[in-house]
Formats: C-alpha cells, sequence, structure tokens
C-alpha cells in the first residue's frame, strides 16, 4: 500500500491573499492543491493518499474530491506546527494502512505541476534505495557567509543541487526515526530528507524540474496562471 502524503496546512503568510490559504486560491476555476491531487490519483504507483489540511477545509476539500472523481483521497491528518510535524502526522495516519516495505511519497499541494515522472523516479528510488529526492542544479555562485556581510567560504557549485518535493521512503525505516526522535529535532528539521539522512538512510538524487516550483510568492502564483492558461 504505497501512500502519498499531500500537505496542505500552510496558511500562505508570505502572500498576499485575503487570508486565503494559497493552495486554495482558484487558478482557472479549481484551487491550486487539486492539480497535483489529480496527478498521484492518476499514478499507478500511488494507492491511497493522506491530506495534511485544517479540519476546517475538509468539507471543501471533500467537494473537490468529488468533482474531480478523485478516490484515492479521503484519509486526514491534522498540520502541525511545523512542516515535519505536519509529515508526522501525516504517516501516523497513514500507519493505519501502509505495511513496513511500503512506500511513502511527500509532496507540497502548493507544487501543482508535478509530473509523473517524478513521482515514478522517487518511487524507484523508495524500492531500490531508502528513498529518494527530486533536485535540480545550482545555476549561480554560491558564497557561504555566517554574518551575511563577507564571504568566508566558497562552494563548489557542481556538487550543490536544491531539493524539491515529492520525497519518498520506505515507510517502515521513516515512520521508526520519527517514533525514537525528541520532539525539538523534528521541529528543527527543514526537509524530509534531512531527518532521513540524519538517521542513516540512503537517498537517492533523481531528476527534478525547473516546472516544479513551489508558489511561494504572488509571482510564482502569477507564473503558475500564465503555464495554465497558456495550457503548457
Amino acid at each position: 500500500m504505497n501512500t502519498a502524503i499531500i500537505l496542505a496546512g500552510g496558511v500562505g503568510s508570505r502572500m498576499a491573499s485575503a487570508n486565503l490559504p494559497k493552495q486554495f486560491l482558484l487558478v482557472n476555476e479549481r484551487p491550486i492543491f487539486t492539480y497535483c491531487l489529480t496527478t498521484f490519483e492518476q499514478h499507478e504507483d500511488i494507492d491511497k493518499i493522506v491530506i495534511c489540511v485544517a479540519e476546517t477545509w475538509r468539507n471543501y476539500v471533500d467537494e473537490w474530491l468529488a468533482k474531480l472523481k478523485i478516490t484515492k483521497a479521503g484519509t486526514y491528518a491534522d498540520p502541525g506546527r511545523t512542516r515535519q510535524h505536519s509529515i508526522y502526522n501525516g504517516l501516523k495516519a497513514a500507519s493505519e494502512f501502509c505495511g513496513e516495505e511500503d512506500a511513502v511519497i511527500i509532496h507540497d499541494a502548493v507544487r501543482p505541476l508535478v509530473s509523473a515522472k517524478i513521482i515514478s523516479d522517487c518511487m524507484l528510488g523508495a524500492r531500490e534505495e531508502d528513498g529518494a529526492l527530486p533536485v535540480i542544479t545550482v545555476k549561480d555562485t554560491i558564497y557561504q557567509s555566517c554574518d551575511g556581510k563577507t564571504i568566508e567560504n566558497l562552494l563548489n557549485r557542481n556538487e550543490l543541487f536544491a531539493g524539491q518535493a515529492p520525497e519518498s521512503f520506505n515507510f517502515g525505516q521513516y515512520y521508526k526515526i520519527h517514533n525514537t526522535v525528541t520532539d525539538e529535532e523534528i521541529g528543527s528539521t527543514a526537509g524530509s530528507s534531512e531527518i532521513a539522512f540524519k538517521h542513516g538512510m540512503s537517498i537517492r538524487l533523481v531528476n527534478g524540474s525547473e516546472s516544479n516550483f513551489k508558489i511561494t510568492t504572488n509571482e510564482d502564483l502569477d507564473t503558475f496562471a500564465t503555464i495554465i492558461s497558456n495550457g503548457i
């Protein structure tokens, strides 16, 4: 039972959206969160979808699941105080039907243009390694500075990669880590693969895509709306 966990509990604090969380903004007459849901629904490697979303939005989400005939979703988890806490809540919900050797794949609802190819590559990585992470190369020269005022170290951009979502993992190993580490460590985790790597899981890097961007700003939203309107 391979499970996708979709994180849709954010509040969109960096966007001017009239207090409406960005994942619920309408683009081409449907909310942003539904775009990635459709892709996961149609993917043959995904059996079940858990949505991390506040209870106040679940009736709204249910309406769209019905409209778009999304049948793999319907299991919910509460958002946590951090992104990784939300993931942990999603893992707890998935533990009701996910086996030790099954895979879990975690995605942000505000990355609406995830491709079936990226999902397939991540799922393969979770089977052949302990997990997988889509990445894109770093194009600009990267400098390290602790004080933000002077250069302290030069980094080789050929060895640097920007991580994206979705991120996939062996469910048993990933869930066990969350059950054994401190709440503080969960809260301080920045990326889904970070906590897995720190605790010995082997994470494969797969090709991400520039189009698999996260909608964070109003400019990102405009870019997505343009892509959708042009039918790309």
